[in-house]
């Protein structure tokens, strides 16, 4: 508004009677004394003013608002701030329908590859459907997406340098220049056994995000679109989930893990427990057969051999 009226923001809200206010705050919560009197000034109605305004979000869900644009659409004008596009679960550009980019340029398309994120367009919907009915206040249930983020973001591992998956191809040469690369502590978190694709496409200096409501609130945008998908899936199937990660995790991660659940609802804490150890003892079992498997193929017998040798001479 404050564009349309040649006027820079402050010098708009001095002109409203609110000097000194705090414009996201407005922006936030808007009183019926400052709706009345911007609605008295500017010809609009309160009811416009309130639709301009998150008064119909929840207090936890405030972090979740940027001061400006989170990520921005190629097709729009760089001083045009949307309201969805402040939310750091839009991924596409209400109007144009066209993928927003981080301050690199970089889409999410571009991050995972297109074709992986045709598969988990399903996942990425429901993911921003819950999350909007949170933010709202609507359908609250015991177990929503702040439980779910702090399962999400809990370390599940210890930390430890890049395996070599994660590892670029080095020469020696290049390995002893990136040595403090190579070595520098990685944190694990849950994210990365719920969502796998996440996994593979990070950088792996950058995999670790914020801890709870932080890790959507500020993160960033290949970040935030898999804190949505593992959103999603945990609403799917929280039991299977949960299951996942503590088979996947040590004995420090599993502790953690158990501490996080406590705020999950009892029917499926008891769920959990009863399908736990028939997991573990699965994962036992096929740990057996594999060792098994290895140590078979170690002693088998060469029929032909490399190198020849003189009798009882080696």
């Amino acid at each position: 508004m404050a564009t349309f009226y040649a006027l820079t923001v402050p010098e708009f809200a001095a002109e409203l009677g609110l000097s000194g206010r705090d414009v996201f705050d407005l922006e936030w919560r808007l009183s019926a004394g400052e709706g009345a009197l911007i609605a008295a000034r500017t010809g609009l109605s309160e009811v416009s003013l309130q639709a301009m305004t998150y008064s119909d979000y929840v207090p936890d869900a405030r972090i979740m608002v940027a001061r400006k644009n989170r990520h921005r659409c190629v097709k729009c004008q760089g001083d045009v701030q949307r309201k969805a596009i402040a939310l750091p679960w839009t991924f596409r550009c209400p109007v144009h329908g066209v993928e927003l980019c981080d301050a690199t340029g970089a889409t999410v398309s571009n991050m995972l590859g297109a074709d992986r994120l045709t598969k988990l367009e399903s996942c990425t919907g429901a993911g921003v459907a819950v999350l909007d009915a949170w933010a709202r206040g609507v359908g609250q249930a015991a177990l929503g997406p702040v439980e779910m983020l702090a399962c999400l973001t809990a370390r599940h591992r210890r930390a430890s340098p890049p395996n070599v998956s994660e590892q670029p191809r080095m020469s020696l040469e290049a390995r002893r220049d990136y040595h403090t690369f190579l070595t520098t502590p990685i944190v694990r978190q849950a994210l990365a056994v719920i969502v796998p694709e996440y996994d593979q496409a990070a950088p792996v200096l950058t995999k670790p995000v914020r801890l709870g409501l932080y890790g959507l609130g500020q993160g960033a945008l290949l970040q935030t679109f898999a804190l949505t998908i593992g959103i999603s899936r945990i609403a799917e199937d929280p039991v299977t989930q949960a299951i996942e990660v503590l088979i996947a995790s040590d004995a420090g991660g599993q502790e953690r893990l158990r501490d996080v659940l406590k705020t999950w609802p009892l029917s499926l804490r008891r769920r959990i427990s009863a399908r736990l150890w028939r997991a573990e003892r699965d994962e036992k079992e096929r740990e057996i057969a594999e060792k098994a498997t290895r140590r078979l193929q170690s002693h088998n017998l060469r029929y032909v051999s490399s190198h020849q040798y003189r009798y009882k001479i080696s």
